[in-house]
């Protein structure tokens, strides 16, 4: 039983998504159409990049990146630029997700070894809104965004230039964050865990040349179906054990939703109400119930009821900042500064809560400005 209990708290989403699936059957009987709910365009890609994302992540090839690039800090400010800007900018291609599992992880370790276990908190929570931000430029950066490019049929160019001007001024937010947190000299001997051996550097070539598929994939350059075979085969020759890495549970949790969107669509009275309260309204519909239920299942939830995807995109994303379960990302953060020793949990919401609705307000301000 206790282990029943600790998986549901673990992937309660999943677990509240297959319930709104199975309550959603009994009004709409299980037929054919049930096929047709799932999107297995955006699922093939999402397990693409989780298998090539984990692949690299277990190669070391990101800590190697990071390592080097901290060996020419000198102080507590360009320590932190680098710790945050390594988030925001990797975000964007290997997703919110892992560049939150490989950095935050190093930046606890590298902090440590500095002797600066007071910046942690600050750092840790500017690295996990760095992630969640710099994510939503790309297709690929996080799952909502890969989902609702899949959906709306946009090209990447107007994909890009629609969240541009939000990643842009995250950037100079973050920066202005980072660079106010100290001068303070230090001294960080940061070398490479690691090199990469003569076997591993051609098992990295061939992730990055399946991570290059991919994004062909992504731009309906190559079949999904045939990028989707092809990483799977590569990395059953490669190294098969990559295979248990992906966060299966995500993928399930998009499924249970596809049912529970496709079967409420069916019921009209239903359908009617959710499409009066969402259409007009979907940037804001969208940021409060990522507070509640997190940006991606809000994002597949309300992709159902509105044809309005440029605001969800927007929405989504913006909608990722506020509460620790607005971007499930940020529970990866959370999870990590437990681990530290003299952790305060409350101060750490207190800060991480605090900063999130700054930015939260920011971004939203400038969307009325030029949205």
């Amino acid at each position: 039983m206790n282990k029943i209990l600790k998986f549901i708290k673990k992937e309660a989403v999943m677990c509240v998504s297959l319930l709104l699936a199975i309550a959603s059957i009994f009004f709409v009987p299980l037929g054919r159409e049930y096929i047709s709910y799932i999107d297995f365009h955006t699922l093939i890609i999402l397990l693409s990049l989780m298998i090539v994302m984990a692949g690299l992540r277990n190669l070391g090839v990101f800590s190697i990146i990071g390592s080097r690039m901290l060996q020419k800090t000198g102080n507590v400010r360009s320590l932190t630029i680098v710790l945050v800007m390594l988030c925001f900018m990797f975000s964007m291609f290997i997703t919110n997700d892992v560049a939150l599992i490989t950095f935050v992880p190093f930046a606890i370790d590298v902090l440590a070894m500095a002797g600066l276990e007071e910046y942690l908190i600050r750092v840790i929570v500017l690295q996990t809104i760095a992630a969640n931000l710099g994510s939503m430029l790309t297709p690929i950066g996080n799952p909502q965004n890969l989902y609702l490019y899949s959906l709306s049929g946009m090209g990447l160019g107007e994909f890009l230039l629609l969240l541009l001007p939000y990643t842009l001024v995250s950037f100079i937010c973050l920066l202005a964050c980072a660079v106010l947190t100290g001068r303070k000299n230090i001294l960080v001997n940061m070398q490479p865990s690691h090199k990469l051996e003569k076997a591993d550097k051609l098992k990295a070539a061939a992730y990055i040349l399946l991570f290059l598929l991919a994004l062909l994939s992504v731009a309906r350059i190559v079949p999904v179906f045939v990028a989707g075979g092809v990483t799977l085969a590569a990395v059953l020759l490669l190294d098969r054990r990559v295979l248990r890495k992906p966060d299966y549970a995500l993928l399930l949790t998009f499924v249970f939703l596809f049912v529970f969107i496709g079967n409420i669509r069916r019921i009209p009275e239903i359908n009617a109400w959710l499409k009066s309260i969402i259409n007009g309204n979907e940037i804001l519909t969208s940021i409060l119930a990522s507070q509640v239920i997190s940006n991606v299942p809000a994002a597949i939830l309300l992709s159902g009821f509105t044809d309005n995807i440029p605001a969800l995109l927007i929405g989504t994303n913006l909608g990722g900042l506020g509460t620790i379960i607005a971007s499930m990302a940020s529970l990866i953060s959370f999870k990590y500064y437990g681990t530290t020793a003299n952790k305060r949990n409350s101060a750490y919401l207190g800060v991480f809560t605090l900063l999130n609705l700054v930015f939260l307000a920011i971004l939203y301000l400038l969307y009325c400005l030029i949205g």
